[in-house]
């Protein structure tokens, strides 16, 4: 859905595609890509700042890496990423798939 205003705090993101996965509109997590589907097409996320106390621990989630490119591939910067690596992203998962689950699917 497109905003037509800015939010009161923090910020839109928006064009993010997930690989290996999809998310669940319905269901408001991801889930297994369907048949043939490589790519998907995310929704609008709204970022805002706040502390780690402030996060919400009873959910589970996947921490879901963002790239710049799809190949993933770039120079190994001293932080041990890859110079392509944005940021993580916190994605909501069903208990029945675990981080891990993500991970070994190799989802970003």
């Amino acid at each position: 859905k497109e905003h037509k205003s800015k939010p009161s705090d923090g910020c839109y993101i928006y064009g993010l595609f997930v690989e290996g996965a999809r998310w669940g509109e319905k269901e408001n997590c991801i889930l297994e890509a369907l048949p043939k589907q490589l790519y998907s097409v995310m929704p609008t996320i709204q970022i805002k700042p706040c502390s780690k106390k402030e996060l919400k621990q009873d959910k589970v989630l996947y921490k879901c890496p963002v790239y710049k490119t799809s190949t993933r591939a770039g120079q190994l910067s001293t932080t041990g990423h890859s110079t392509n690596f944005v940021l993580a992203i916190d994605l909501r998962t069903r208990a029945s798939h675990p981080e891990k689950f993500w991970v070994r699917r190799g989802v970003a």
